[in-house]
């Protein structure tokens, strides 16, 4: 009997699924058809938690069809990750888009990253604070204990890092092999190689101007192509949300939420806050902060459903360079050190927290000045090499509390919150990374501003 029931909600799926390619058809812009995709989700997948409940066979089931658009949309982005990265950050030497502003470009990009991430820290410590979150109380679970065993293992692998290896991690050993996205720290090793090759391009340019052409010639074929797959997955992007938030929202323990709902309240606020920041820092740069808005929303929509900063990345790119006016050099180098570098939400704000409510356990007063600048230090230093270690939130968590002594078991006992507290983490790393480029294209004048401030309503993005 469950399968008829799986099957019939798989026939509203793709009744939804077909509602999204009218509005296509009628030319509703990429913005509206995201929105109604993610409204859509939703009421979906609320019926599903209503009816049969977040842990039923009959949701289990319909999920993982569902996961077959979900899912498969999130791996389509992740296929071109790799490819979009090394072939942009080539493409930007060969057409002479960087070579002067590479150094300065660099250094703003980390620079900019690190300091919103300590920014984010100290939102993050405000808000553990004004909810009292040292007093809050956790109650222990077979889920909780089994997480707690695991990160067990797991802290010694943290305990042992040192910043130079931290560091170390980022240098390609085997580009080849990073181009296959085997390490955590695969995207910035591409980034580091692509850059070698720009640069020894520039020197046979000069020297064999033949050869190079070619070489440009080339590039410049692999690009369009690789650009045009980019858009073809990019026009997905509707569906794929309305999946992904149809299984969010029908998956979630409701009754954790509750429990836990202090938490989640004080996380959210930390994270609209830290979001308010880039705003205020973009009209600090003479960069309209609701222009910014309107143009990332759709991109930050789909962070929030699927959690993914590595699958937003191509998304995230397109954004900046399309919709913002960033030159592609700049787009490339902020998405790409924005997966493992100063991540607003996973690696500034949830350690910052998670250190605040574990201080008490181990006879530390949190609202200290001494506690809360060694926090804040700690939190921008071990952002820089989350990546290394390869865990997002959770390795970023352990890194923090184990520079600072503090118990760690208190990572596992949000286990049945984590992934809706994610979604927003998630969502401020990549508007973090956006921002990071914005800034470092207006300060370096790669940013075309006729682009950033032009709005069409009838636009149809990635097209």
């Amino acid at each position: 009997m469950d399968h008829w029931f799986v099957s019939i909600h798989i026939g509203i799926l793709f009744a939804l699924f077909y509602l999204l390619y009218l509005l296509q058809k009628r030319h509703v812009s990429f913005s509206k058809r995201v929105f109604a995709g993610l409204g859509m989700g939703i009421i979906l997948g609320a019926l599903l938690q209503l009816f049969y409940g977040n842990d039923s066979p009959i949701t289990s089931k319909t999920i993982e069809w569902f996961n077959i658009a979900g899912t498969g949309y999130v791996r389509l982005l992740q296929m071109i990750v790799m490819p979009l990265v090394f072939i942009s950050i080539l493409g930007a030497f060969t057409q002479l888009k960087m070579t002067k502003n590479l150094g300065k470009i660099s250094f703003l990009v980390i620079g900019i990253l690190l300091g919103t991430t300590a920014i984010s820290a100290g939102i993050g410590i405000g808000s553990s604070y004004l909810f009292h979150l040292d007093e809050l109380e956790l109650v222990k679970g077979d889920a909780e204990n089994a997480r707690n065993e695991e990160l067990v293992e797991r802290a010694g692998m943290v305990e042992n890092l040192s910043i130079p290896e931290q560091v170390l991690s980022f240098i390609p050993t085997n580009p080849f092999n990073d181009l296959t996205g085997s390490r955590p720290t695969s995207t910035i090793a591409v980034v580091i190689f692509a850059t070698f090759m720009g640069v020894a391009y520039l020197g046979i340019r000069n020297k064999q101007p033949e050869q190079a052409e070619v070489f440009a010639k080339l590039i410049g074929s692999l690009y369009a192509i690789v650009m045009r797959i980019v858009k073809l997955i990019l026009r997905l992007t509707p569906y794929g949300i309305l999946a992904l938030m149809a299984k969010m929202v029908a998956t979630s323990n409701v009754e954790a939420i509750i429990k836990l709902g202090e938490f989640v309240i004080a996380s959210y606020i930390a994270i609209f806050a830290m979001f308010l920041v880039h705003l205020f820092l973009l009209s600090l740069a003479k960069l309209n902060p609701i222009t910014y808005l309107k143009k990332a929303m759709p991109t930050l929509i789909f962070a929030f459903t699927s959690r993914s900063s590595a699958g937003t990345l191509p998304l995230t790119i397109k954004t900046l360079t399309e919709r913002l006016g960033v030159s592609e050099g700049v787009a490339n180098f902020s998405g790409t050190f924005s997966l493992s570098i100063g991540q607003n939400g996973c690696a500034g704000i949830y350690p910052a927290m998670l250190a605040v409510m574990a201080a008490p356990m181990a006879g530390i007063n949190p609202m200290e000045p001494g506690f809360i600048l060694s926090l804040i230090l700690v939190v921008m230093v071990s952002s820089f090499g989350v990546a290394g270690v390869g865990g997002g939130a959770t390795f970023a968590s352990l890194i923090v509390l184990s520079m600072l002594n503090l118990p760690i078991a208190i990572v596992g006992l949000l286990i049945t919150i984590e992934p809706l507290i994610d979604m927003g983490r998630t969502a401020l790393n990549v508007s973090g990374g956006m921002t990071a480029g914005a800034l470092t294209g207006r300060l370096t004048g790669e940013l075309d501003t006729d682009i950033y401030n032009h709005l069409d309503e009838t636009e149809t993005s990635f097209s």
